[in-house]
């Protein structure tokens, strides 16, 4: 008997209208009233930052801070949902610009090292068992201004603080190969894995994979969670897609690769993720010219898109798979999927 899916999405994802390349182009929606989406949309697990935790939280006190996560805690318990992560945000403060945990400067790293133990008391707060380390500018612009050796030696004593500052918590890195710096450190799950081991804990210390940021590595996503399936790695995963190698899309899962989001899910049902409490995550985009208040139609339709995805991989003839493997006969195998995937009988 297979598992059902349970689903979660960060609040940055309903409704924004702004990115890099313009101003917003829709009305914001307030942050506060974006719970009262989850469970309508089909979602139970909250995906958070520090800071939408506790808004502008470096100019709040601990006080304040205790206040407002408390005012948290008891609105996603009011709407029954599960606090899935909290991760600090790294890369927008002015002590970030040079990165935060392996800047050149030891103030900016005594920054980094501050809130992040703040975000452990978050997590707790929350009842969350994990902190997410997204390393933005944990990386160079040019190769020179950093010892890249002593640079991972950083990121690794980080990790290490956290498994120190609270024997529970695990701790989950989300690769990305580039942006906003030019090249970062852990590109990729295999440099996240290998940290994993090099850690003082290594169970604790686990992979969020994100589509996106597995293909502007130039990896498929699929094998990227199953080498940290293979380990017992993969705690968490972001769907979406990409349209090549460019800046961070974030398109709806699927939409530009039918037969990648089909692989993707294949080998989750392999593995059988889920299984042990962990979420589909996604982390899609509403159109800059969709229109709406809020905006929510590209969350829906990559749930949509995932879940057509499930019973396609749950449907699929494995024993005709077999026989063409064992014939090695992968061309027929190639059109019998693709004719699966578009239905035709």
């Amino acid at each position: 008997m297979k598992q059902d899916y349970k689903f979660s999405f960060g609040p940055w994802n309903i409704s924004e209208g702004e990115d890099p390349f313009g101003p917003p182009v829709r009305k914001a929606f307030a942050h506060a009233d974006k719970f009262a989406y989850y469970r309508k949309l089909g979602f139970e697990g909250v995906q958070f930052h520090d800071d939408d935790v506790v808004l502008d939280i470096d100019s709040k006190s601990p006080a304040q801070i205790d206040k407002e996560v408390a005012e948290m805690k008891k609105v996603l318990d009011g709407e029954g949902l599960t606090a899935e992560f909290v991760a600090p945000r790294l890369w927008f403060a002015e002590q970030t610009i040079d990165g935060a945990i392996t800047s050149n400067r030891a103030s900016d790293r005594q920054y980094a090292k501050d809130r992040i133990a703040k975000t452990v008391d978050i997590c707790k707060a929350l009842d969350s068992k994990s902190l997410v380390f997204w390393f933005a500018r944990e990386g160079s612009y040019i190769r020179e201004s950093k010892n890249a050796m002593l640079s991972y030696e950083r990121l690794l004593g980080a990790i290490n603080d956290v498994l120190a500052q609270d024997s529970e918590i695990e701790v989950w890195i989300e690769p990305k190969p580039n942006e906003p710096c030019d090249q970062t450190y852990c590109p990729t799950v295999g440099h996240v894995v290998g940290l994993s081991y090099a850690s003082n804990d290594h169970s604790r210390v686990k992979v969020m994979m994100e589509t996106a940021h597995a293909q502007l590595a130039g990896l498929d996503p699929s094998d990227e969670m199953g080498f940290a399936l293979a380990h017992n790695k993969l705690a968490s995963i972001h769907l979406n897609d990409q349209n090549g190698l460019k800046f961070d899309q974030d398109k709806n899962f699927g939409s530009a690769n039918l037969r990648a989001a089909f692989n993707q899910v294949r080998i989750l049902e392999l593995a059988n993720y889920g299984s042990n409490g962990e979420f589909v995550g996604l982390d899609v985009k509403a159109m800059r010219t969709q229109a709406g208040f809020p905006v929510t139609s590209h969350l829906v339709n990559s749930k949509k898109t995932f879940e057509h995805m499930v019973e396609k991989v749950r449907t699929w003839d494995k024993n005709l798979e077999q026989q063409f493997v064992d014939a090695r006969d992968y061309e027929a195998l190639e059109q019998a999927i693709l004719e699966h995937i578009m239905g035709i009988k």
